[in-house]
């Protein structure tokens, strides 16, 4: 959901094996690469959404993994113009 500013409520994962390894994922697709992550849904705590994140975008349950650190507050950026996609509704 896009809030009145016109960014989304998101989540966004690192996870780190007990090697110290991180995972970079290749999105889909597309020639690039990410932390799995994704949006959260109405209702949705950002808890909630990142386990839902996790099993749907790489297959990890909440029994997978241990939550370590969250952030304070809510990161926001705008996107480059080059990277916005204007066929995308909403716009992104």
């Amino acid at each position: 959901m896009i809030d009145k500013d016109g960014f989304r409520a998101n989540v966004g994962i690192i996870l780190c094996n007990d090697l110290n390894q991180v995972l970079w994922a290749q999105r889909a697709q597309h020639d690039s690469w990410q932390f799995p992550q994704g949006g959260i849904k109405i209702n949705e705590t950002p808890e909630q959404a990142a386990f839902r994140e996790l099993t749907e975008e790489i297959g990890l349950g909440r029994e997978h993994v241990e939550l370590i650190a969250t952030t304070r507050g809510w990161l926001r950026y705008r996107l480059p113009k080059r990277y916005l996609r204007y066929g995308n509704k909403p716009l992104c």
